[in-house]
């Protein structure tokens, strides 16, 4: 699980946008892009990221 504090600072790589969380994926607010959590850690990669 990702810490709301951590959540709170990262942003979308591709947009800027701000994330949430949701299952366990980081989800884009504005563009919808959804990157995936790989054993705790978030990859914010947009090669990575299901659209």
């Amino acid at each position: 699980m990702i810490d709301a504090k951590l959540l709170a600072l990262l942003a979308c790589p591709a947009c800027q946008g701000d994330v949430g969380l949701q299952g366990e994926k980081i989800v884009c607010r504005q563009c919808g892009r959804k990157y995936p959590i790989l054993d705790g850690i978030p990859v914010l990669l947009v090669d990575s990221a299901e659209k």
